[in-house]
């Protein structure tokens, strides 16, 4: 017997589908990153050699893949549907030649997030090879209270007008100068900066379409990371934006 929940890790509700339940708690506790199946098993409520059947014929659609040491996460075809199903998203289509141009200008990590909820999605993304945290697969769902592209998406939207009184100046601060940078805040020894994509305006008034991100070892971006790295992620997220208009057409 499963003891799965009415309401999953991600606050669906059951179908009534047995399968399908399962298969959806699943991916929802995969949400936050790669997890073993000994873990998988335990927090679903699941029996192992079920919680693996089920993972495996998930990983035979794409919606599951594993990592270097086994453990499974989100797979690629997921962040595939979502391109597909939201015009926002197309902005994923766009950006590879502009992601690849900042990964050979920078030597680092570039990825491209839209918000998911309340997480942002990992939409597109260079590796520089490195081997470190700060490789972003495509298809991660990362938490939007911490790093530079979580700052980013905050910031343009309605939610920060909520936030506490230092975090609103925060990313008040982040919308006056156009970018944001973090050290140490979602990874130990990774720093990041990032830049608005913004449709149809300019920092106060455009339209958010997504954040560009650039990310590697602190170690080596220093301890203030947009000093060097913020003007060639505002001209990438500009030209990204400038790619994305004729794509999004008229808003409503």
């Amino acid at each position: 017997m499963s003891t799965l929940r009415q309401d999953g890790p991600g606050g669906n509700r059951a179908a009534g589908v047995g399968v399908l339940d399962r298969s959806v708690a699943l991916l929802d506790l995969l949400g936050d990153g790669p997890r073993t199946l000994r873990w998988l098993a335990a927090a679903s409520g699941l029996p192992r050699p079920t919680a693996y059947r089920l993972l495996v014929a998930l990983e035979a659609h794409r919606l599951v893949a594993r990592d270097g040491s086994g453990a499974f996460r989100l797979g690629p075809r997921l962040t595939e549907l979502a391109v597909r199903a939201g015009p926002a998203l197309d902005l994923a289509a766009l950006a590879g030649p502009v992601l690849a141009e900042l990964h050979e200008a920078t030597g680092e990590s570039v990825q491209l997030y839209v918000r998911s909820g309340d997480r942002r999605l990992c939409v597109a993304a260079r590796d520089a090879g490195t081997g470190l945290r700060d490789s972003v697969p495509v298809g991660a769902l990362l938490p939007l209270d911490a790093g530079s592209g979580g700052k980013v998406l905050l910031a343009w939207s309605a939610d920060a007008a909520g936030l506490p009184p230092d975090r609103a100046a925060e990313l008040a601060a982040v919308r006056r100068r156009g970018w944001a940078a973090s050290v140490a805040e979602r990874e130990p020894g990774v720093a990041s900066v990032s830049a608005p994509v913004l449709a149809g305006g300019g920092l106060a008034d455009g339209e958010l379409l997504g954040a560009v991100c650039v990310s590697g070892p602190a170690s080596r971006l220093g301890q203030a990371p947009g000093r060097r790295l913020a003007p060639q992620l505002i001209e990438a997220a500009s030209r990204l934006a400038g790619l994305a208009r004729p794509a999004a057409g008229p808003t409503t």
